[in-house]
């Protein structure tokens, strides 16, 4: 319903984009106003705006793949021609309320042609870097100090998270991964969610993703729980389509993760070598449409001997107090990606209580990462894309 509402929008705004830029063409040069070319680049331009919805509608796999990407691709550029354009627009306003600037000068073709070249230019350069950011894979280091005594001595975990294993992150991308995360020599791996990205279908090869996977070497192996993306549903620029009563659990995914060693734990606890517990709990979103039911931080630590330090896996930073009050010792989490694209990573400060990084609650560590991979637009600005690293260290 609200991707039906915000369409007139989009329709809007891309109107208007087409219109700045055949303003820009026309000022460039006599060429430009020519009736054949404004038919084509505006035949161009909307062929590019609609990928999105051809993507959503596409069958053939060849073509849904090339559709999928050119919209991902697309709707990163789009932000940053939206926000340049806006800028820019209003700068112009604003001079042109300024006593002291030559108005004329302002007005001018020559103006309008150099300042939409500098805006062109900066809008391209930012996506060809961020699309080539994306793919920079980084260590993030913590360390953490828990007051509690572990039998296994410290830990040297890894937290990865926001997979997002499809059409933008492919085998090749994985095997990559693995290979940064066996180079760390860990003791435990552990998977917060967002491991695939609603679309089975969408891996390139299943089987050289589960080969990586499985060559992921720790010392306590690589556990895993679900987040909101790990279920079967019809996404578009972001809005899931269709009655929550399709909505199904793929099989295959969890099927992937057992073939490749990795043991997924729902609403589930482990103590690991008889030192430390690892939770992993069930995704707030996924419950609300497929599994109903969601343990409390309180009955994840019941009847846990709460001298051993407890860890948590939760795809979403959420309930920290509650976790620490609960005896949790440290939350690890992925979701939100750090905002993936500027100024995002400056708004989801606005809606998280930790949206990155470290922070402590309590006794009770949180640690959120940025994510492997990337959802939606297929850029990275302003944000990294990681694997954490977290030396724990116990009294």
């Amino acid at each position: 319903m609200i991707a039906v509402l915000l369409s007139p929008l989009y329709i809007l705004v891309t109107l208007y984009l087409l219109r700045w830029n055949l303003w820009w063409f026309s000022a460039c040069g006599a060429f430009f106003r020519k009736k054949w070319f404004r038919i084509v680049y505006s035949g161009f331009f909307l062929f590019i705006s609609l990928s999105l919805v051809i993507a959503f509608f596409i069958r053939e796999p060849s073509l849904k793949w090339f559709f999928k990407h050119l919209s991902n691709y697309w709707l990163g550029t789009l932000l940053y021609i939206t926000l340049a354009v806006a800028v820019s627009d209003l700068i112009r306003v604003i001079l042109l309320h300024c006593g002291r600037v030559n108005k004329i000068k302002l007005r001018s073709r020559k103006t309008f042609v150099l300042c939409g070249g500098i805006v062109i230019a900066v809008i391209l350069s930012l996506s060809a870097y961020g699309i080539v950011h994306a793919r920079t894979l980084k260590i993030r280091r913590y360390d953490i100090a828990i007051d509690k005594a572990c039998r296994a001595g410290d830990l040297k975990v890894v937290l990865i998270a926001d997979l997002h294993m499809g059409y933008s992150i492919g085998y090749r991308y994985i095997e990559h991964m693995a290979e940064k995360i066996n180079a760390l020599e860990p003791d435990l791996i552990c998977i917060a969610g967002d491991i695939f990205d609603n679309d089975y279908d969408a891996l390139d090869d299943p089987d050289a993703i589960t080969a990586a996977l499985k060559n992921l070497k720790s010392t306590y192996g690589t556990y895993a729980c679900w987040g909101n993306h790990d279920i079967d549903e019809k996404i578009l620029a972001g809005f899931t389509f269709g009655s929550e009563k399709d909505l199904t659990d793929d099989v295959r995914m969890a099927e992937l993760l057992d073939e490749a060693g990795i043991v997924l734990l729902n609403d589930e606890t482990v103590c690991i070598a008889d030192s430390f517990y690892l939770a992993g709990r069930r995704d707030p979103d996924r419950v609300k449409k497929i599994e109903h039911t969601r343990k409390t931080p309180e009955e994840i630590t019941l009847g846990l001997d709460l001298s051993k330090p407890v860890l948590v896996m939760d795809h979403q930073p959420k309930e920290l107090d509650e976790l620490a009050a609960a005896g949790v010792d440290a939350q690890l989490s992925g979701h939100t990606h750090d905002g993936q694209l500027f100024p995002g990573n400056l708004l989801i400060h606005l809606f998280w209580e930790n949206p990155y990084g470290l922070e402590k609650r309590g006794d009770m560590y949180s640690i959120v990462t940025s994510g492997v991979g990337i959802w939606g637009p297929d850029m990275r600005i302003g944000t990294d894309s990681e694997i954490v690293e977290i030396d724990m260290h116990f009294n």
